[in-house]
This record gives structure tokens, C-alpha cells and sequence, in this order.
């Protein structure tokens, strides 16, 4: 028994056929459109957004500042972890710092272990004198930004091409109704009336 061959044709709701429908047209045009939209618009917004993850970013690198800080105790020595193994060389200690307003604030933060008492540090502020993290690096930055641009692009462009798809079915269903009308109206035999 030979197997059936599939053919498949290109392009075929742009030709002129006489089985083309209105439908298969409208399709074709809200195909073309809804992948326009999703490609110009899935990178409007991911230019958009990395733009302003980058302003976010800068601004949060821009406000942290190196301070000058004392250990108020010694930090003990580096711990390992019993179940995995792991020696962690930072420890939280007390350290104490005077903010720009001159006021002295203490606080723990992460700092070497065995750092004795007495010992200078450098720790981060924020621009509130609160201890942080240090900035990220500019590549840390610079994946984040694209990391946010790109995600929020794929995003709106799958969003884009999904409501396009709703919509394609919806004329899919108008079409299919259409043809059951028509052949109720046709009849099984192609015209001749049974009966």
C-alpha cells in the first residue's frame, strides 16, 4: 500500500485561486501583521524597559558610597559548613562609622573572618548613611540590562502574537460556521434534494 504525499504550497493564501476564500486572505494579512507587531513592538519595549532598568541601575551604583569603618569587636574565625563541607571565609561582624552628618552609627555587616578588633574596613552606605552591599560590577550591570530588555521584549512579543492567534481562531470558527451553512444548503448530493 503506498503511502499518501502531503504537498505543501507556499505562500498560498496571497495567490489567486478559486478556492481562496475572504477568510484565508484576512488570515493571511492579520498573520503578516500580528508577527510585524510583535517583532517592532516586542523590541520597542525591550529598548524601552532596558533603558530604564539602566537609569535604575546607574542610579543605585551612583548612590552607594565607600565609608571608612572600625571593627567594635573581632571577628571570629572562618566556619565550616558540617553537612556540605564549605569553609566561609566572610563572617557578620559590629563594625562603627561616622555618616556624613557626623552622627556615629554601628551596625553588623559581612566582613574577612578573624578581622581582629580595632581593624579598619571599608563598608557601603546608601543615601540614607544605612550599611549595604557594595555596587555591582558594570558586567553585572550590563547582563541585568540586557537580561530586563530582552525578557520584557520576549514577553510583549509573545503577548502580541498570542492576541493574534486569538484572533485567527475566531475567524477560523466565523469560516467554518460559514462552510456548514452553505453545505446545509448544498445538501449530501451536491444540489439533488433526497427525499
Amino acid at each position: 500500500m503506498r503511502k499518501a504525499q502531503r504537498t505543501k504550497v507556499r505562500w498560498w493564501r496571497w495567490r489567486r485561486n478559486p478556492l481562496r476564500r475572504h477568510s484565508d486572505v484576512v488570515e493571511a494579512r492579520i498573520i503578516l501583521a500580528t508577527w510585524a507587531a510583535a517583532v517592532v513592538g516586542g523590541a520597542a519595549v525591550g529598548a524601552v524597559v532596558a533603558q530604564a532598568v539602566d537609569g535604575a541601575v546607574q542610579h543605585d551604583r551612583a548612590e552607594r558610597r565607600p565609608v571608612a569603618a572600625v571593627m567594635v569587636r573581632g571577628a571570629p574565625s572562618a566556619t565550616q559548613d558540617v553537612a556540605t563541607g564549605v569553609t566561609y571565609d566572610h563572617v557578620t561582624a559590629e563594625v562603627r562609622w561616622t555618616d556624613t552628618g557626623g552622627t556615629v552609627r554601628t551596625s553588623e555587616t559581612s566582613v574577612k573572618a578573624g578581622t581582629a578588633a580595632g581593624s579598619a574596613v571599608t563598608v557601603w552606605t546608601d543615601g540614607r548613611g544605612r550599611l549595604v552591599s557594595g555596587p555591582i560590577s558594570s558586567a553585572e550591570a550590563a547582563t541585568r540590562v540586557g537580561l530586563a530588555g530582552a525578557g520584557a521584549g520576549l514577553v510583549d512579543g509573545l503577548l502580541i502574537l498570542a492576541a493574534g492567534r486569538m484572533v485567527r481562531l475566531r475567524i477560523e470558527r466565523q469560516a467554518t460556521d460559514q462552510w456548514a451553512v452553505e453545505w446545509d444548503r448544498m445538501g449530501p448530493q451536491g444540489g439533488r434534494r433526497t427525499g
